[in-house]
């Protein structure tokens, strides 16, 4: 079904690149091909396709299919489709067809629009009855930034109506959920272009979710026998030479610092550095494994154009860990960290998971083949033993080993990347880490990297998105607000607000002097799980009114109760 829904999405981003050279003849065209959710074409046009443009390629598209003219396949000898390219003044197919190896190509045509293609397609136009176009958006040509700009246009299409409707209705779900909507409108944090794009400013409610996630992190891997480690932002050149990030990962490197005559960098990664503090004394095959924990706020470079709010971003912090352990106990450990992960991602509430043993790179890869094979065996046994249901991302794995990914389901059923598990005889070759076996030889140890949240900005946006900015109680940056109606209970609730605070509640106090109604209101659109009002009534009877986020009325209660309450929710979690 899948490949089919490939055919049909590729066939209709066919019939738009049609439509659009119909429509505004002095367009080039470049590529077109189906993706995950639908389809696009890149086009160089001087003049920026606009909202209205779209409409007009749409209904250009219905009439189009409406013709119902088949796709028909030939071949054409490579040398001929050059030239034609090159009298038509299509650049950007003539350097496809360059690129195509053997002497022939293949055109598809339908109606009055042929493209150099390898198919497939549907049979006629009048397959694609069910399609949107959605979006236009910048892309550099073949990816490269040093390149032409096009314009992208994105579309979707599904064999049935209902489809297609339930997919346009997601997306505008999706919209109300942006977690940069959300990040704005809740003032957790900004992005400034004076301070640089990718970095985040955390506002003081975005702060303190993140020293809510940070704590529970910290518990939580203390109770699984991590230590925790914390190491600088920035480390000499030889570091990471030696670790090999210079060779193989310099693209995605800040340029080095001179301090005092020698280069330093911002670091991509910690794990050099654990692994710097693993050779600081010598250890027993007793003590392992041993097991490392940071919260590692790491630089990678990425382009302006793939910066996206909080899910990429240039300055961010992992949630790492680097476990260093026996060859002969490392499925049982992969297993170990298999089920933590689990075990933190349920306690943010995602239940849901796709799951890939990502195996060896075709080209960038470090190590023997042997070795591979050996890893991605153990890591498969692993899987297999957790119960879980996986797929092979063929190449997918890390250039010093091969990797778990566990992509989690939010609300509406959308995938994210989140935790990985990865194994690496790369770094204790390269750094030539150690233990004293059972025989009292020295013996080489294996590493495990691993990352449950990935890293935390990623995750934020994620948790906001998936409970559209309605975070649970436990982990809300506020989780009640205090209203008074008048001056006269200013007193009685901040002695209120004392006492939530005694016992560890995240509250605010707005008595701004403004009408009950409209404090209610903006209260209520930070999407804070509790508001507590004091008036008059509550004065004289020594309690609050309560309001559940989403209009909810719980009522009167005294503040006993009302504390009991959210310590009872906020237990819960756990």
């Amino acid at each position: 079904m899948e490949n089919k829904l490939d055919t049909l999405r590729h066939s209709a981003s066919h019939i738009m690149a049609e439509a659009v050279v119909a429509l505004f003849p002095e367009t080039k065209v470049a590529i077109g091909p189906s993706i995950e959710d639908g389809f696009y074409y890149d086009f160089d046009r001087k003049e920026p396709f606009t909202v209205d443009d779209l409409a007009k390629i749409e209904e250009k598209m219905r009439e189009i299919i409406k013709e119902n003219a088949p796709f028909v396949c030939s071949a054409v000898k490579k040398e001929d489709a050059i030239k034609l390219f090159e009298e038509k003044g299509e650049k950007y197919k003539k350097e496809l067809a360059e690129a195509i190896e053997g002497d022939t190509v293949t055109f598809y045509q339908s109606g009055n629009f042929t493209d150099l293609c390898k198919g497939p397609h549907v049979k006629s136009t009048g397959e694609v009855q069910f399609f949107k176009l959605l979006s236009v958006a910048g892309a550099y040509w073949r990816g490269d930034s040093s390149r032409e700009q096009l314009q992208r246009i994105y579309g979707t299409a599904f064999f049935t109506k209902e489809e297609l409707n339930d997919y346009l209705t997601k997306i505008e779900e999706a919209q109300k959920r942006d977690h940069r909507k959300l990040g704005k409108e809740l003032d957790l944090f900004s992005i400034n272009d004076a301070v640089g794009g990718g970095l985040i400013l955390w506002h003081p409610k975005g702060a303190m979710l993140r020293e809510v996630i940070e704590n529970n992190w910290k518990k939580f891997h203390l109770e699984n026998d991590y230590e925790l480690l914390v190491t600088p932002h920035i480390a000499s050149e030889e570091l990471f030479s030696i670790s090999g990030h210079l060779q193989t990962y310099s693209e995605n490197m800040y340029a080095p610092m001179e301090i005092e005559g020698k280069p330093y960098r911002v670091k991509p990664m910690n794990c050099p550095m654990h692994l710097m503090i693993y050779k600081t004394k010598l250890h027993s095959y007793r003590e392992l494994p041993i097991k490392y924990g940071e919260l590692g706020t790491v630089y990678r470079f990425e382009k302006s154009g793939v910066l996206h709010g909080l899910l990429r971003v240039r300055g961010f912090t992992q949630d790492d860990g680097h476990v260093i352990v026996q060859p002969e106990l490392l499925e049982d450990e992969v297993i170990t960290v298999f089920k933590m992960a689990i075990d933190c991602l349920q306690m943010f509430g995602f239940k849901e998971y796709k799951i890939y043993l990502a195996t060896r790179p075709e080209k960038k890869y470090v190590g023997d083949i042997k070795n591979w094979e050996k890893a991605e065996a153990s890591l498969e046994n692993a899987l297999k033993k957790t119960g879980y249901d996986y797929e092979v991302d063929a190449g997918g794995g890390a250039f010093y080993g091969p990797k778990i990914d566990i992509k989690i389901k939010d609300a509406i059923g959308r995938l994210w990347q989140c935790s990985t598990i990865q194994f690496d005889f790369n770094l204790p070759e390269r750094f030539d880490i150690s233990y004293i076996d059972k025989d009292g030889k020295k013996a080489r140890p294996y590493m495990i990297h691993r990352a449950l949240m990935g890293s935390l900005e990623r995750f934020i946006g994620v948790l906001l998105e998936h409970y559209a900015g309605a975070l649970p109680v436990w982990l809300s940056p506020l989780q009640v607000a205090v209203l008074n109606i008048s001056a006269e209970q200013e007193d009685y609730c901040k002695d209120f607000i004392k006492k939530l605070k005694a016992e560890g509640i995240r509250v605010v106090f707005d008595n701004r002097n403004e009408k009950i109604g409209h404090k209610i209101r903006e209260n209520a659109m930070q999407k804070i799980p509790y508001i507590a009002v004091v008036g008059a009534r509550e004065l004289e009877s020594n309690s609050v009114a309560v309001r559940a986020r989403g209009n909810k009325d719980l009522g009167t209660m005294t503040a006993d109760k009302f504390i009991e309450m959210i310590k009872s929710e906020v237990e819960a979690h756990k």
